[in-house]
C-alpha cells in the first residue's frame, strides 16, 4: 500500500503530458475490455443459435418448409441467409419468368437464376460476417498503439527527470523519482493495455474464420436444397 501510494503521488507530481498519456492508455484499456466482453457474448450467442438453427434446417425435407418452419429464429445470421435465398427465389418465380423454365409438375430455375441466388446469398453472408467483425479493428488499434504510447510516456518521463536535474542542480531521488516512476508506469500500462487487446483480437479473428466457414457451408447446403426443389 505504501509503495502503491508513493507511485500515485509521484505520478501526480509528474507533468501534464505524462498524465495525459496515462489517462489515454486508461481510456484504451476500459474500451478494449468493454469490446472484449461484448464480442465474447455476441460470438457465444451467434454460435449457439447457428448450431441450433443448422440442426433444425437439416431436419427439413424441402426448401419452402425450411423457411416457414425456421421463421421463428429470424434473429440468427443463418436465418437471414436463408431468408435472402428464399425471397430471391420467390421473386424470380413471381416477377421474373424469363429466369424460370416451366415444366410439369415442377418449376425449374435456369442456371442464370441459380447463379443470381448464389450471389444474393453470398452478399448476405458477407454482411453477416461484417457485423460480427465490427469493433475488432479497435482491439487491433489498441494492440498496435498502446505499446508506442507507453514508450512515449517512458521517454517523456526520462526527459522530465533530466529536466528536473538541470533545474534543481541535483540528481537526488526526490528530484528524479517522479519522472522515473512515470516512465516505468507508462511502460507497464502500455503493455497491460496491449496484451489483452492482442489476445482478444486474435481469439475473435479465429472465431470469425470459423463463422466464415460455417456460412459458406450453409450457403452450399441451401443452394443444394434449392436445386433439388427447382431442378434445372
Amino acid at each position: 500500500m505504501l509503495i502503491s501510494g508513493g507511485i500515485w503521488q509521484m505520478i501526480a507530481a509528474s507533468g501534464k503530458i505524462a498524465q495525459g498519456i496515462l489517462l489515454l492508455l486508461l481510456w484504451f484499456s476500459v474500451i478494449s475490455w468493454a469490446v472484449i466482453v461484448y464480442k465474447w457474448k455476441v460470438y457465444k450467442k451467434a454460435k449457439s443459435q447457428s448450431q441450433k438453427f443448422l440442426n433444425l434446417f437439416r431436419q427439413k425435407r424441402s426448401f419452402s418448409d425450411s423457411f416457414s418452419s425456421l421463421a421463428v429464429m429470424s434473429g440468427t445470421p443463418l436465418s437471414r441467409i436463408l431468408a435472402t435465398g428464399y425471397k430471391t427465389v420467390q421473386e424470380m418465380v413471381r416477377e421474373n419468368p424469363v429466369y424460370v423454365k416451366q415444366s410439369n409438375p415442377k418449376i425449374s430455375l435456369s442456371t442464370e437464376a441459380i447463379e443470381e441466388v448464389r450471389s444474393a446469398v453470398q452478399r448476405t453472408s458477407n454482411e453477416e460476417l461484417e457485423k460480427l467483425e465490427r469493433y475488432l479493428v479497435f482491439l487491433a488499434t489498441c494492440g498496435n498503439v498502446a505499446p508506442f504510447l507507453g514508450l512515449l510516456g517512458t521517454i517523456w518521463g526520462v526527459m522530465d527527470s533530466f529536466h528536473s536535474i538541470g533545474v534543481k542542480g541535483s540528481a537526488s531521488l526526490a528530484v528524479v523519482a517522479p519522472g522515473i516512476a512515470t516512465a516505468l508506469v507508462a511502460t507497464i500500462v502500455g503493455l497491460a493495455v496491449a496484451i489483452p487487446a492482442v489476445i482478444g483480437f486474435n481469439y475473435f479473428n479465429n472465431k470469425l474464420r470459423g463463422f466464415s466457414v460455417l456460412f459458406d457451408n450453409f450457403s452450399s447446403e441451401l443452394l443444394s436444397q434449392i436445386k433439388k426443389e427447382y431442378p434445372l
